[in-house]
């Protein structure tokens, strides 16, 4: 597999085409269901931030002294956060530069790539870039669990501080019991996601409405020059509250993210008339608040009710908290997916938990992992605001990459003037990295945690894309031109035995390596041959009508490609059907062989990358899910011959 341009193609013997890409603008348009939904999905992670961000920006630690100036400059920060970064440069730029309906990074990073020759200094930058940006999403998905349920239990300590010892080991069973429940799907809990989170935003805002009452003088932070003056009274204390003001914008990712579920108008009208105006209610019901209660800063959100409301308040906010970490576990589970066919990561089991919706996926690796990971994450940092800094480092470095790709996007796909995207970009360029800056200066108190997943994560990814472009290079430098071997092989045609072989192939102008074997070790040639080479397009799904296409060589002998999207998974049998549907050529499986290279990589001093990550790379390849499961092909129709490849 290989991740490529619909216009472009290496092969002589299978010319491009023009691919339609399957996607674009929800086919149901706007409807009030259809916003639910994505109410449900998109805006978790953003719609819990209310449950710690506040407190983090007061917090002891930061050194501001409290004043109502600093309660309107930080409440302002806020507002205006929200302004910028979220509706001007999400809702309104970058959920432009979709790839065909689908967002991400990843996505975002295949649309980027049409704009760089393949092999180019270039499309490695992009390609680093994007990744960079994938393998901090991971820390998000990590630590956006564990501060979002932890800061939601930790409300029982406003009921009683008897109740301490009982948050972490409360937050680790609700975290257990929602990666475990993962492999069942989320198809039934799903349709409760909308209601829920339409009734966790008509409540918060409710709450701050109340407050917003009580004490309307709040109103006025919406003037910007709270925020100036705040800046520029606390100056270096100000630029650290700024990390902390960062906390209400996680989750704006996934808007763009989850836009290929929704399209980008129910997006968009849900965050502006529903969303954005319950979040701004709340921030500044909570900031009214701080004016006649200063003694509130403790545990902001839970004190805004009434004592006997609180403990209803915790059981909403753990069930919104569960809802968000749903939907970046999901997303966890999609973006490795998308990885894969991309050719970032190894292959590995994905079981498919609906019948109906091609999205709801499954991966054990990827949910034990997490589930280790943010279990240790809750141990070590056990109170959600020791989670702030890191979780700030993991939002920000992933919202300057996607900036980044999308001014590559502006100015190459769309042919924007250079001045224009120098100015919008420039201007989010300005407001990321402050926010970066700001979230920097807490790397010793845990943002280096982030910092250190990503560097794994992009050291992992980047050497298994390497490895992969040297394997394939090696087979071409050293291959054997299909089609005139054939040629030669049918002059002299050694004994046909009865069947149908497959073989797999990673190029369609070489012979793979496993019918060389075949021919030299049995001396035989099935009565049909097909040489099948799996392509990957940089657009999120194909049409089944052009998915396929075939060449006959003669003498039953033919080449096929077989085109997936990176949105979706290919299988074999899907395969052989469509061969059927275009051809006319039968397949009985019963007589049908598949043939793949079992290969074993062998590090050695040849040019390629250090040894070390050359070993690296072995012993991912050797620990990869098996091409036959990855395909779903028949074990009992299967042959695998091995070889060794140096590297």
């Amino acid at each position: 597999m290989s991740l490529s341009n619909p216009e472009f193609s290496e092969s002589s013997l299978l010319r491009p085409v023009e691919v339609s890409r399957v996607g674009g603008e929800h086919p149901k348009g706007v409807s009030l269901s259809l916003m639910i939904a994505a109410i449900g999905v998109v805006f978790g992670d953003i719609g819990t931030s209310p449950l710690y961000a506040l407190k983090e920006c007061f917090s002891p630690d930061h050194g501001i002294p409290f004043s109502p100036d600093a309660v309107y400059g930080v409440i302002s920060m806020v507002f205006w956060a929200f302004a910028i970064v979220v509706s001007l440069k999400y809702v309104m730029f970058v959920m432009r530069a979709n790839n065909h309906g689908e967002g991400g990074i990843l996505a975002l990073m295949a649309l980027a790539l049409r704009t760089a020759p393949s092999g180019s200094k270039r499309s490695l930058l992009i390609i680093m870039t994007g990744v960079f940006g994938a393998c901090m999403f991971y820390g998000d998905a990590i630590i956006t669990p564990a501060i979002s349920v932890l800061s939601a239990v930790e409300g029982m300590e406003v009921i009683s501080s008897d109740f301490t010892r009982f948050v972490i080991p409360v937050t680790i069973v609700i975290l257990a019991l929602l990666f475990i429940l993962q492999k069942t799907g989320t198809s039934v809990v799903g349709n409760l996601f909308g209601p829920v989170m339409v009734l966790w935003f008509a409540v918060i805002g409710l709450m701050g409405l109340y407050q917003i009452i009580m004490n309307p003088v709040i109103i006025t932070a919406v003037n910007p020059l709270h925020a100036y003056h705040f800046m520029q009274e606390h100056a270096l204390q100000g630029f650290i509250v700024l990390g902390a003001v960062f906390l209400v914008l996680t989750g704006a990712e996934a808007l763009y993210a989850d836009m290929g579920h929704f399209g980008v108008r129910p997006i968009r009208m849900s965050w502006f008339l529903i969303v954005m105006p319950c979040l701004v209610l709340n921030y500044f019901g909570q900031g009214a608040m701080f004016l006649n209660h200063p003694e509130a800063i403790s545990n902001p959100f839970f004190l805004m009710v009434p004592e006997g409301f609180v403990l209803p308040l915790v059981i909403l906010a753990t069930i919104a908290t569960v809802i968000a970490s749903q939907a970046v576990i999901s997303g966890a589970f999609s973006m490795t997916s998308q990885a894969i066919l991309l050719g970032f990561v190894p292959r590995m089991k994905v079981s498919h938990t609906s019948d109906r919706e091609i999205g709801q996926i499954y991966m054990p690796l990827v949910n034990w992992v997490l589930l280790i990971l943010v279990v240790a994450v809750v141990l070590a940092f056990k109170k959600s605001e020791n989670l702030a800094a890191a979780y700030g480092i993991a939002v920000t470095t992933t919202m300057i990459t996607t900036t980044l790709l999308a001014a590559i996007v502006m100015r190459v796909v769309w042919r924007w003037n250079t001045f224009l995207v120098t100015l919008v970009i420039g201007s989010f360029l300005v407001v990321d990295l402050a926010f970066l800056a700001a979230n920097m200066l807490k790397i010793l108190e845990g943002g280096w945690f982030p910092l250190l997943l990503g560097a794994c994560c992009f050291l992992l990814l980047m050497t298994w894309y390497q490895g992969r472009q040297i394997l394939r290079k090696r087979a071409v430098a050293e291959g054997i031109q299909l089609k005139s071997f054939i040629e030669v092989l049918l002059k002299n045609p050694p004994h046909r035995v009865e069947g149908t072989a497959v073989f797999l192939t990673a190029h369609v102008d070489y012979l793979p390596v496993s019918f060389l074997h075949n021919l030299k070790h049995n001396h035989v040639l099935h009565e049909r041959v097909f040489f099948l080479k799996v392509s990957i397009w940089d657009v999120p799904r194909v049409k089944d009508e052009e998915r396929i296409t075939l060449v006959d060589l003669g003498n039953n002998i033919y080449v096929v490609r077989a085109v997936y999207g990176f949105n979706e998974t290919p299988d074999m049998g899907q395969i052989l059907s469509l061969i059927e549907d275009n051809s006319g050529l039968k397949f009985d499986l019963m007589s049908t062989s598949f043939f793949l290279s079992r290969d074993t990589i062998v590090p050695t001093a040849i040019p390629g990358m250090a040894i070390w990550r050359e070993a690296l790379f072995a012993w991912m390849y050797q620990n990869a899910a098996r091409q036959s499961d990855f395909f779903k092909i028949p074990a009992n129709r299967l042959v695998e011959l091995g070889a060794k490849v140096e590297i």
